[in-house]
């Protein structure tokens, strides 16, 4: 239980992100979008679960037209403070994403930063087909994951813990089956004491299991990086980059 306001706590949760994915690893992964599906200015990008917009700001900054999709008022807030701000080409919207139904064909799709293993089989089926609706013909998917078995049966740990920053970040973890998912319990600990616990679920997909999601909903996938565009997955690595091609 929370020992203060939740307001006040969920603002230095959400914050965490911001240390956890190094802003390196953003401004990498948008040059790749940039250069492997040659993104030109005027063309549109869809980013679901979008969270803070680290990649739908420095898209727009590109001259990308992005709608940037998530169920978090405070994200999308921001993300509309600084679109105004700086006079980005950026629709925020709040939304579950499941529920989704945009009015525009998109050029590239992305789910960034393991948010497509929020979703169990049923949802992530929805999820696929709505994307492959709203891509142009000879669009293009990119889904970053570091919840694939491929990498979760090698790297699962039940305990860890961790310093973000002045935060500590306890979690404890479970490996369940039917569905297959990892339940984890995280402590987040501030420098003044302090704490709340937030629990989440984790959906394992296997690379195979991908492919045959995306072939059953109009989507092909071409390939699985570990390092985006220069590296390709093999077994055990960190994170997993997969691009799918309109059918």
């Amino acid at each position: 239980m929370s020992n203060i306001n939740d307001s006040y706590f969920d603002g230095h949760y959400k914050d965490l992100w911001r240390n956890i994915i190094p802003e390196e690893l953003t401004t990498k992964e948008i040059d790749f979008m940039i250069s492997y599906f040659n993104l030109q200015p005027g063309q549109k990008v869809l980013d679901l679960m979008c969270g803070y917009g680290r990649h739908a700001l420095g898209l727009a900054k590109k001259g990308i037209e992005v709608n940037a999709v998530d169920n978090l008022e405070e994200y999308i807030n921001e993300i509309k403070e600084k679109v105004a701000a700086e006079k980005l080409s950026v629709v925020a919207v709040k939304e579950n994403v499941i529920e989704y139904k945009p009015d525009d064909l998109f050029d590239l799709t992305i789910c960034m930063g393991n948010s497509f293993n929020f979703f169990d089989e049923t949802d992530a089926r929805k999820l696929l087909k709505t994307i492959a609706s709203t891509l142009k013909q000879g669009g293009h998917l990119l889904i970053n994951s570091w919840s694939i078995a491929e990498i979760a049966f090698k790297n699962f740990k039940e305990k860890n813990w961790s310093n973000i920053g002045d935060v500590k970040f306890l979690t404890d973890s479970k490996f369940l089956l039917q569905p297959t998912r990892i339940e984890t319990e995280s402590t987040v600990i501030t420098k003044e004491g302090i704490s709340e616990i937030k629990n989440g679920i984790d959906y394992i997909f296997s690379i195979n299991k991908m492919d045959t999601m995306m072939k059953e909903t109009g989507l092909e996938l071409k390939e699985v990086y570990s390092i985006p565009g220069r590296k390709k997955f093999t077994l055990g690595e960190p994170r997993a980059y997969f691009v799918a091609e309109k059918k």
